[in-house]
């Protein structure tokens, strides 16, 4: 039982499905798909990947090729919200795999639920989200007609961009994310360092200890969580290691921290409390070393 959750991605539904059929789609889709779906008797999808918004590498690993005036559509999807409830899914597929670059070779399609050839995988099991499906999908030798094809041939990629422009800057800005990360590790490194020092010739107060415990573990939380974001669809489900990083706790430096400004006057036992935080100043120490080593 699930709390504060719906069923399907409505919001995928309505604002990125539908907008496609609506821009693209020719009169005949558009009255036929868009009624239904308004009415929710029609649930949509979308199969595409980081990867078909990259225009120097081919990434769409789904192909479509003419037979006669039909295509033939072979393939696989991963990580599809509304995947397996979907009863339309707009395939992303390879359409001219000479052509100049990806860009130019990518077409759009809407296939049924229930079309042959057509088969939907389990249902993945994510971190959150789990009121709304997300699975695989499987195209083998499907037959479509000429009126599947959403849009004009080869024209997918310009489409996918001018409905998806913020895929763009997701992709520029992933190097810029690794040196963000990479900066506040080395900050961090410096601050467990200088600790170490201290505890080393017994001079480590509470409160240094107190901000270190808090800052390091708050610190190494924020890299994973942000590392995990970086995998994507991958790092969302729970079969891959990258989703079983577990979160530290930081709340007893918050609370020693503030007692200590609140109780200066107060003499604390800190042997205890020294020898436990230079085992977690290690343990982060040897982990920032492991992330951009």
């Amino acid at each position: 039982m699930y709390c504060n959750c719906s069923g399907p991605g409505f919001s995928l539904h309505s604002e990125i499905v539908m907008p496609y059929i609506s821009h693209y789609g020719s009169k005949a889709q558009i009255e036929h798909y868009i009624p239904q779906m308004t009415a929710g008797k029609c649930i949509g999808a979308i199969s595409n990947s980081a990867q078909s918004f990259v225009p120097c590498r081919p990434g769409v690993k789904t192909f479509a090729k003419k037979d006669g005036t039909d295509w033939i559509l072979n393939g696989s999807k991963v990580f599809i919200t509304n995947g397996w409830m979907s009863d339309v899914v707009i395939v992303v597929a390879v359409t001219n795999r000479e052509a100049k670059t990806a860009a130019h070779g990518i077409s759009l399609f809407l296939v049924d639920s229930g079309t042959k050839g057509f088969q939907k995988g389990r249902k993945l099991e994510k971190l959150g989200l789990k009121a709304q499906d997300t699975a695989e999908l499987f195209f083998e030798d499907v037959r479509l007609p000429a009126e599947a094809l959403l849009g004009q041939a080869n024209k997918g990629f310009y489409y996918l961009m001018n409905e998806l422009p913020q895929v763009q800057e997701r992709i520029q800005v992933v190097q810029h994310k690794l040196a963000e990360l990479k900066t506040e590790v080395c900050v961090g490194r410096a601050f467990i360092d200088s600790c170490l020092q201290l505890h080393s010739e017994k001079k480590l107060d509470s409160s240094t200890a107190s901000m270190a415990k808090y800052w390091a573990t708050d610190l190494q939380n924020s890299v994973a969580t942000q590392c995990l974001q970086l995998h994507g669809g991958w790092g969302y489900m729970w079969e891959y290691p990258i989703a079983k990083v577990s979160s530290p706790t930081n709340e007893n430096g918050h609370v020693i921290s503030k007692e200590f400004l609140l109780k200066q006057k107060e003499n604390f036992t800190l042997s205890v409390l020294r020898e436990r935080d230079c085992y977690v100043f290690i343990q982060i120490f040897v982990f920032s070393r492991t992330l951009f080593t």
